[in-house]
């Protein structure tokens, strides 16, 4: 038996005893790349005995020298424990074979229910609208997901209409959990301190540009609310280039982020080192009007 032969063995057992749940991920077939998640490519793929489709979430391994990506840990683990009709579904996680070719490294999949369609693909999609009654189906999925993660102490922390897939039948699934975490109420008086770098620009809330570290479910719904408001116009409300443009932006539509209207905002550490824009009045109304009250939104 050559060398080459035994090494390949050794690498085959140890692969077996580390990782003896991960199927081969050579019984699923690559049909396309539709995607990239926050922490992977993500693959069109089916099942080559039952024909079942599915999405294959590839794991980046390129830059960890300690083993497995402690992201890909966390968003293994919260997937688990979401278990919900509106919650995409993580049905295992594959691997490929080690061989000295990929330096006897395996790459990783999460394979998910494939869904047929994401909100940002069918808003940007002139042939594809949306009744009055569809917007607010969407919307209340959406909702009932996002309390059912909510409610089991798990925040997205990256809602955003590409992250919202949706089945050929209809149903509406959170997806992309990996910028996702668990959060929890202080009980010791101290406020938690988490990174406050999550949530794509356009959709990231006014307490985190503003260097906000003790956050909760609020985070979310300001993104569902960014969601709720694209449903009409089609593409996202407010596209700021910068965190300081985004700001602006924010200030623009929604009124000048003063004491008055949220007290303690200037306790905020970035409340008094960014420009915000002073005397804004409050203008969602105005920016809606054409496409809530046209008779168009109601058909």
């Amino acid at each position: 038996m050559s060398s080459s032969t035994q090494q390949q063995q050794l690498v085959n057992k140890l692969e077996d005893f580390e990782f003896p749940y991960c199927d081969d991920v050579a019984k699923y077939e690559k049909i396309a790349k539709i995607g990239q998640g926050t922490f992977g490519e993500v693959f069109k793929a089916g099942h080559k005995q039952t024909k079942k489709l599915v999405a294959l979430k590839k794991v980046l391994m390129e830059n960890e020298k300690e083993g497995f990506p402690i992201t890909a840990l966390r968003e293994i683990k919260i997937l688990q424990l979401l278990k919900h009709e509106n919650v995409v579904n993580l049905i295992e996680i594959c691997r490929t074979k080690a061989t000295p070719f990929n330096r006897c490294k395996a790459t990783f999949y999460l394979v998910f229910d494939f869904c047929e369609h994401d909100l940002a693909g069918l808003l940007s999609n002139i042939n594809v609208k949306f009744s009055l009654g569809e917007i607010k189906k969407v919307m209340q999925q959406l909702l009932n997901g996002l309390y059912f993660i909510h409610s089991n102490k798990i925040l997205h922390r990256d809602m955003k209409a590409a992250n919202i897939l949706i089945t050929k039948a209809g149903v509406l699934k959170l997806a992309d959990f990996g910028l996702a975490r668990a959060f929890s109420l202080s009980k010791t008086g101290q406020p938690n301190r988490y990174t406050n770098r999550v949530v794509t620009l356009w959709y990231r809330p006014p307490e985190l540009l503003l260097g906000e570290r003790n956050y909760g479910p609020p985070v979310d719904m300001w993104g569902a609310g960014c969601i709720m408001a694209e449903m009409w116009t089609r593409s996202p409300i407010m596209q700021g280039n910068t965190e300081q443009h985004q700001i602006s932006l924010i200030s623009q539509l929604c009124g000048s982020l003063t004491p008055d209207v949220w007290p303690g905002v200037e306790k905020l550490e970035l409340y008094a080192k960014l420009n915000l824009p002073k005397g804004q009045k409050r203008k969602v109304k105005e920016r809606l009007k054409a496409c809530l009250f046209s008779l168009a939104a109601f058909t």
